[in-house]
């Protein structure tokens, strides 16, 4: 063998050893390339409101189911968003107050939350005036807490008010389903129901421009 063909097989050689090393075949052992990850947009779920407001409704109707019943056969349903609604009227200074106090206005009450709130202002208003569990009829703001507490009624969206036995008034909102009810001793003694503020919440909100 010449100088010159040795060179030529280990040239040859050389390349095949090159060749295999940049050679891989994936074996039985070999780990397999994680699959890209799949971008999926998440979906916010919608919120059932008419399923909340008939389930607070059912909650309200186990804490008095006399006034379930008396109830029973108007359509169900809580306060409505939307305030009460009227036109302005034309007189330009009667307009200004209007629009001056449109903070006061209140939603309106469905058929179901008006029965609702009426027949609490009635059972309020009948336990104020008489006493309740054979007290005499409450007088100071302490006696009219512990009375309405007593009723299974809170003050999350309210209170009593008032100096002892002067000026005293309550603002409360019926357990789970609403509405609003509000009352002032007197004289004359008044208990109301009514739908929650526009700007929110039971108290009648002070303000306007």
């Amino acid at each position: 063998m010449t100088p010159r063909t040795a060179g030529a097989l280990l040239l040859a050689a050389g390349a095949i050893v090159l060749t295999g090393c940049g050679t891989r075949t994936a074996g039985a052992g070999d780990a397999a390339e994680p699959p890209a990850p799949s971008v999926t947009p998440s979906v916010t779920p919608s919120v059932d409101y008419a399923a909340q407001a008939a389930a607070a409704v059912a909650r309200h109707d186990a804490l008095f189911p006399a006034i379930a019943a008396r109830c029973a056969d108007v359509a169900t349903g809580g306060a409505s968003p939307g305030a009460t609604a009227g036109e302005l009227p034309a007189d330009p200074e009667a307009r200004k107050y209007a629009e001056n106090h449109a903070f006061k206005q209140q939603a309106q009450l469905t058929p179901g939350a008006r029965c609702r709130g009426d027949a609490h202002a009635a059972r309020i208003k009948a336990a104020v005036a008489g006493g309740s569990g054979g007290k005499g009829a409450p007088h100071t703001v302490e006696e009219v807490r512990a009375l309405l507490t007593g009723l299974g009624y809170g003050f999350d969206s309210g209170g009593v008010y008032g100096s002892g036995a002067v000026n005293v008034s309550f603002v409360l909102s019926v357990p789970e389903s609403g509405p609003c009810v509000t009352g002032r001793l007197g004289p004359p003694l008044t208990v109301e129901a009514h739908g929650v503020y526009v700007e929110g919440g039971c108290l009648e909100p002070r303000g306007g421009h």
